[in-house]
């Protein structure tokens, strides 16, 4: 009879740790699922960066007028483009996400006024 106990409680103890195994595999497995996805996130927000750089690498190369033109928030494409000029010949200018309007890039830019000469 002693033997056959010992086997029950063998059996029982394989039983927990199958159990043990499985719970810590699923949230390991849960785990990994999750990093996954922020990884995704991770790539597809740099990527979202990245064009929006891109963008904004044009459009400080624009002139005192272009500035002047887009005073204001207006789409740009899949972005919102938000130029303001708090000073006479600085320029704020800001990309957002066109669907969350989230901030993305800022920058600040110096044109200088354009001096027409004066004949004497």
């Amino acid at each position: 009879m002693r033997a056959h106990g010992r086997q029950g409680a063998v059996l029982l103890e394989v039983i927990v740790a199958m159990t043990i195994f499985a719970i810590a595999s699923a949230a390991t497995l849960a785990r990994a699922i999750e990093a996954r996805h922020v990884v995704a996130l991770s790539l597809a927000s740099e990527d979202r960066i990245d064009s929006a750089s891109a963008f904004l690498d044009h459009v400080v190369l624009w002139t005192r007028d272009d500035f002047d033109r887009h005073l204001g928030t207006h789409p740009q494409g899949p972005w919102l483009l938000e130029v303001e000029r708090p000073a006479v010949e600085l320029y704020t200018i800001a990309v957002l996400d066109g669907k969350s309007h989230q901030r993305l890039l800022d920058t600040i830019v110096y044109r200088a006024m354009s001096h027409v000469p004066t004949r004497y």
